[in-house]
């Protein structure tokens, strides 16, 4: 069994420590854990690890967070797999600092990447898991905010969320979508 796992994130050591980011935290981490490394292809920077049996493709756009459904569709069609064995990683200024909600579908919510990925499939019937990044930022300043660092309070408690991320993700390629939703949302 295969898997795609779509982080997404805005490539450059700008944008590193960002919120917008998260998405590729997430997948540095579970890299990291494999023992294994990103290397650069076709739109993005790729791996690949195994767990219990299942292949996973991590996949960080280098497309800018804005066209993120470019890289998608490439990785989509270039590993044939259904929308059933793949999973966006994605940050979530709707939910509080650290919440992880796991869906199998959902509207966009303002998410300019989600936006894009949704125009090119058509659809907004795909697995995504939202990292809550919280919404402290002044009206109209969405966007300086999800470009700002995690405050020192948050990276008290950011590795922890992450690691309860890739549980999530080990348990969407493992036991299925619904069971890891009713085991970890809200948790």
């Amino acid at each position: 069994m295969k898997y795609l796992i779509i982080g997404l994130g805005n490539p450059g050591d700008k944008y590193e420590n960002t919120r917008h980011n998260i998405g590729f935290k997430v997948l540095d981490k579970l890299a990291m854990l494999s023992n294994t490394s990103f290397s650069v292809d076709r739109y993005a920077e790729i791996c690949e690890c195994t767990f219990k049996g299942r292949k996973l493709i991590l996949v960080k756009p280098n497309t800018f967070m804005n066209l993120s459904g470019k890289a998608f569709k490439y990785w989509l069609q270039k590993t044939k797999l259904s929308r059933e064995n793949i999973l966006v990683v994605t940050d979530d200024i709707s939910l509080p600092f650290g919440v992880l909600r796991l869906r199998k579908k959902g509207s966009d919510g303002g998410h300019n990447g989600l936006y894009d990925i949704q125009e090119v499939l058509g659809t907004n019937i795909y697995a995504r898991l939202r990292f809550g990044v919280g919404n402290n930022y002044p009206k109209g300043h969405q966007a300086a905010y999800v470009l700002s660092s995690f405050s020192d309070e948050e990276c008290k408690s950011l590795d922890a969320r992450i690691d309860m991320s890739i549980k999530m993700i080990y348990g969407f390629s493992t036991v299925g979508i619904e069971r890891t939703m009713s085991d970890f949302n809200g948790k």
